[in-house]
C-alpha cells in the first residue's frame, strides 16, 4: 500500500517514540505529584514547553498543551467568546468557510446559540481570504480574527501576517490554525504577528491525542476544562507526560529538518500537479499553483464521484484522500471545495494528495501511471449510475 494522505496523518518518527517511552513505565510520575516521580515527570513537561517556546518564540507560560488541534482551536473560539473582557467587549469573530471545521463549525455554534455575531470573510478563487474583505469586515474595532496559515484541504497559504496586520491595527485578537503548516512552514508567532496559534502534533510525526494553543500573555480566555487547575489554570487535567514529550520532539525535528523535508517533497508534488494536468482528461487544481503547502496536491476531476475513485484508488494500493462529504442520498462537495465557486459537476470529484518524508519516486512514478485510467473508470461507474444509455 502507498501511503498519499499525509495531510490527514503522520506516522509517528521513531526517534518521537523513543523520547516518549521512558514516560509509559520507567518515569511515570504524576507532575502534579511533589515526591521525586512527580517532580521528574514535571520536569520533563517543563522541558518540552521550553523546547516548544523555542520554536514558535514565545515564552513557555505562553504554551498551553492539549488533546490536538480541534480542542486547541475550540478554547481559542469558546474562551475568546465567553470572555467578559474580549477585545474590548467586542466579542465577534472573523472567519471564513474555508477554515478547518474545528473553526467554521465551532463559530456557526457560537452564533447560533450564544448569539456570538460571525463575519465570514470572502476568499479567492484560491482559497485565500482576500486582505480588502477582511478590511472591510473591520468596520467596528476589536473582535477575534482566527484564519488558518495553510488549508488542510487545497494546500493554500493564506498571507496571515498581513492579515494581522490589518485586523491589530482594528484592535483584534487574531489566531491561526497552524495544524497543517507545521510540518513544513515556520510558525514563529511574531513574525506572523498572531495572538494564538494551534498546533496537533500527528501531522508532523508526533502522537494522536496532543497539541497545544500558544495564547500571548495577557489574554483572558475562559477555560473550558476546570478541575485541577493544570496549564497556568486554562486547562485542566492530569498531564499526559509521553505524549506531550512526544508533540515536543516531533515539533523540534519538524523545525530543525524543515530545509530537507521541503527539499524532499516539492519535487515530487510538482510533478504530480503537472503530469495530472497534462495527463488526465478534464482535470483542474485545486488551491493556489505556487503559494501552497510544499506536500500539497488536490485535483477536482469533472463527472467523477470521489468517493468512488477514492475506493478504486484502495483497491488499487494507493491511500489518498478527497473533499466531498458523502451524504447518504444527497452527496455534496465539501464547504471548502464550494467556497471556490466550483460547479457541481466538479465539485464531486475532488482528490487530494499529499506526500510525506518516506514517499519514493517509485511510489509517485505507480501512482501516476494508475491515476488516469482510474479517473476514467470513475467516470464510467457514475454514468453507469445515472443511467446513461450510452453505457453497457
Amino acid at each position: 500500500m502507498i501511503y498519499l494522505d499525509f495531510a490527514a496523518t503522520t506516522p509517528v518518527d521513531a526517534r518521537v517514540l523513543n523520547a516518549m517511552l521512558p514516560y509509559f513505565n520507567a518515569d511515570y510520575g504524576n507532575p502534579s505529584s511533589i515526591h521525586r516521580h512527580g517532580q521528574k515527570a514535571e520536569a520533563a513537561v517543563d522541558k518540552a514547553r521550553e523546547k516548544v517556546a523555542a520554536i514558535l518564540h514565545c515564552q513557555p507560560e505562553e504554551i498551553l498543551f492539549t488533546s490536538g488541534g480541534t480542542e486547541s482551536d475550540n478554547l481559542a473560539l469558546r474562551g475568546f467568546a465567553f470572555s467578559k473582557t474580549s477585545s474590548n467587549g467586542v466579542r465577534r469573530i472573523l472567519t471564513a468557510k474555508t477554515e478547518h471545521h474545528a473553526i467554521s463549525r465551532t463559530a456557526e455554534y457560537l452564533e447560533r446559540e450564544h448569539g456570538i455575531p460571525i463575519v465570514w470573510l470572502e476568499v479567492d478563487p484560491y482559497g485565500a481570504v482576500v486582505p480588502q474583505a477582511l478590511e472591510r469586515g473591520m468596520n467596528e474595532s476589536g473582535g477575534l480574527v482566527s484564519l488558518m496559515l495553510a488549508n488542510n484541504e487545497i494546500g493554500t497559504i493564506n498571507p496571515v501576517e498581513k492579515l494581522s496586520q490589518i485586523a491589530r491595527t482594528h484592535g483584534a485578537v487574531v489566531h491561526s490554525d497552524v495544524v497543517q503548516a507545521a510540518a513544513y512552514l515556520d510558525v514563529n508567532v511574531e513574525t506572523l504577528g498572531v495572538d494564538m496559534i494551534s498546533l496537533g502534533g500527528h501531522k508532523f510525526y508526533g502522537p494522536k491525542g496532543i497539541g497545544a494553543l500558544y495564547v500571548r500573555k495577557g489574554m483572558n480566555l475562559v477555560p473550558q476544562i476546570s478541575g485541577g487547575g493544570q496549564e497556568f489554570g486554562m486547562r485542566s487535567g492530569t498531564h499526559n507526560v509521553p505524549y506531550i514529550v512526544g508533540f515536543a520532539e516531533a515539533l523540534h525535528l519538524a523545525s530543525s529538518e524543515r530545509e530537507f523535508r521541503c527539499t524532499h517533497v516539492k519535487p515530487l508534488r510538482d510533478r504530480i500537479m503537472g503530469t495530472v494536468l497534462e495527463q488526465v482528461v478534464d482535470s483542474a487544481l485545486t488551491g493556489h499553483p505556487d503559494r501552497r503547502m510544499p506536500n500539497h496536491a488536490s485535483f477536482v476531476f469533472k463527472d467523477v464521484d470521489g468517493n468512488a475513485l477514492l475506493q478504486l484508488l484502495d483497491a488499487a494500493g494507493f491511500a489518498c484522500s478527497s473533499g466531498s462529504a458523502c451524504k447518504t442520498g444527497n452527496p455534496e462537495p465539501s464547504d471548502v471545495i464550494s467556497a471556490l465557486g466550483i460547479s457541481k459537476d466538479w465539485a464531486l470529484g475532488s482528490l487530494r494528495i499529499t506526500l510525506g518524508v518516506s514517499t519514493t519516486e517509485s511510489d509517485v512514478d505507480r501512482f501516476l501511471h494508475a491515476l488516469p485510467g482510474l479517473v476514467e473508470k470513475a467516470r464510467g461507474l457514475k454514468r453507469k449510475n445515472h443511467g446513461d444509455p450510452g453505457v453497457n
